[in-house]
């Protein structure tokens, strides 16, 4: 971790042992998000904002790379010296159902980045904006043609380097249960998955469209991208693991 003074303790101060120091447990955590949550100081008030971002490398180490517009507020206030800011990704891997709403937790996987964010350079600019697509679409940019010159310079992209990151993780089961009682309530864990749902096809394009490979099925009804992981089954919610 770094020592730089001018940033903030990266130590978790509470349940520290679910802090997480592994490389790898960072960039799992970034690699299955899309949206960070970048919180900064504007006008003396602090503000966080929703970014949609990418993961990827200009040069000079990893990056988290933030997407917007030439006309962001958070993309002005970084200027020619960039601006501090703090980003957050966070997955709630399922809800812990205990005897108590005070023992009842969550499973998660939760990552903070900070540092100062600064606007990619233009020269750098399309191949980040590729990145980005690359994270949020893989293997879509293959089936479209290449950005022009006016889009590129009408998006924005700021760098935020990954060497100063705090990990935390939480998966367990419920805590402080020695024995089962009689007449007790539910105990266990209500997984919460997040997986890709079937394409929606725009209403605009002829239904002999062929389906791209970066895409999903298409679904006849948003309905149809509820899948059980057990059986594939439309409809079927996903399994509660519960125990008396």
């Amino acid at each position: 971790m770094p020592t730089d003074d001018a940033l903030p303790s990266l130590t978790v101060r509470r349940l520290r042992d679910r802090q997480q120091t592994d490389p790898e447990a960072l960039r799992q955590v970034l690699a299955e998000g899309f949206v960070a949550h970048v919180g900064l100081v504007r006008d003396g008030f602090p503000i966080v904002l929703p970014f949609l971002y990418g993961v990827g490398d200009l040069g000079a180490g990893p990056v988290l790379l933030l997407h917007g517009s030439t006309g962001g507020g958070l993309f002005l206030d970084a200027g020619a010296n960039g601006v501090p800011v703090s980003a957050t990704i966070t997955h709630v891997d399922g809800i812990v159902f205990a005897r108590s709403t005070f023992d009842s937790s969550a499973n998660y996987r939760s990552a903070m980045v900070v540092g100062r964010a600064t606007v990619v350079p233009a020269e750098l600019r399309a191949d980040a904006l590729r990145q980005v697509s690359d994270h949020l679409m893989p293997g879509r940019r293959a089936e479209l043609r290449e950005m022009t010159a006016k889009e590129v310079r009408q998006t924005q992209v700021l760098q935020l380097p990954l060497d100063a990151a705090s990990v935390k993780v939480r998966a367990a089961g419920v805590g402080g249960v020695t024995r089962r009682r009689r007449g007790s309530p539910h105990l266990g864990r209500r997984p919460a998955r997040r997986t890709p749902g079937g394409g929606h096809r725009c209403p605009a394009r002829s239904p002999r469209t062929r389906q791209p490979r970066s895409m999903p099925p298409w679904s006849r009804s948003p309905h149809d991208s509820t899948r059980s992981p057990r059986d594939g089954r439309p409809g079927s919610p996903p399994r509660d693991e519960f125990r008396r």
